[in-house]
């Protein structure tokens, strides 16, 4: 593809899940996509089946804790394309466990996926952006980036923080025509659970003291997932957020992800505690 023949999307987190939806949906609206992941057999078979429907694709397997692995994957994006049009933060991970038995070592892990990645990210397209006069960066947060809840406070806090991050670059970009939105999904089915009551196995297993408390937290776990949504719906939401200028800052979705910060606002601390935690 010769250069700055259409625009280009870099989407992180793109071997399974909302990323993977994402990335398709930009592909079919017309973007050059970059497919970043860890896991490049999941990735060459996406980029092959986008290149198969007629997309545009390109699979840079990338680590976004490691500086090196992002300024390789914004390099070879550049170098294949010429431009950076659109920057989707998705890749991310979380724990469920309790604080005291989760190791610093873990938490540190997860705040450098969840939050310096997509901020090592940001900072090596700026530049790109700015010469080009514009440019979106969509950070992939969560409802947790709103909602703080047991076992998830980890998890939570890298949210809050990358919502934080989101809202004071906001600013600062705009006055080179670089938007930046933030995405807050609830309720979509992918592997996160899964992969968090497995990542965090090793550490919070065999103990009995929260035993119980995390038994009912599973429970209502899987009561939640009966309700969730697939990740195209995110995907959807991701293409009209690139393409409506003047767009909103924030965005949660589905709809019952709207419903459960609305009543946030207006229930009492503690019931809503009762009901949500």
């Amino acid at each position: 593809m010769p250069q700055g023949t259409s625009e280009v999307a870099i989407v992180t987190g793109a071997s399974a899940g909302i990323g993977a939806a994402v990335a398709r949906r930009l592909a079919q609206d017309g973007f050059q996509v970059v497919l970043a992941a860890r896991r490049e057999d999941r990735l060459r078979e996406l980029e092959q089946a986008i290149r198969a429907q007629g997309g545009g694709a390109l699979a840079v397997p990338t680590d976004i804790t490691r500086p090196e692995d992002c300024q390789n994957l914004v390099g070879k994006t550049t170098a294949a394309f010429g431009r950076i049009d659109v920057l989707v933060n998705n890749a991310g991970f979380g724990y469920r466990a309790p604080l005291e038995l989760t190791p610093v070592d873990a938490i540190r892990r997860n705040f450098e996926t969840n939050l310096f990645g997509p901020i090592t990210l940001t900072q090596l397209v700026i530049p790109i952006m700015r010469e080009q006069r514009g440019g979106c960066v969509i950070n992939m947060s969560s409802l947790a980036g709103r909602i703080a809840r047991p076992l998830s406070s980890v998890y939570d806090a890298t949210k809050h923080a990358l919502e934080a991050i989101s809202d004071g670059l906001r600013a600062e970009l705009a006055p080179f025509g670089i938007r930046v939105i933030v995405i807050e999904p609830g309720f979509i089915k992918t592997e996160f659970l899964d992969v968090a009551l497995r990542g965090s196995s090793e550490f919070s297993d065999g103990n009995h003291l929260y035993a119980e408390f995390v038994e009912a937290a599973v429970s209502r776990d899987a009561r939640f997932r009966r309700l969730a949504k697939e990740p195209e719906l995110i995907a959807d939401l991701v293409v009209k957020v690139v393409r409506a200028r003047g767009a909103q800052y924030r965005y949660a979705a589905p709809g019952l992800a709207r419903l459960v910060l609305g009543l946030k606002k207006v229930l009492p601390d503690g019931l809503f505690r009762r009901l949500f935690s």
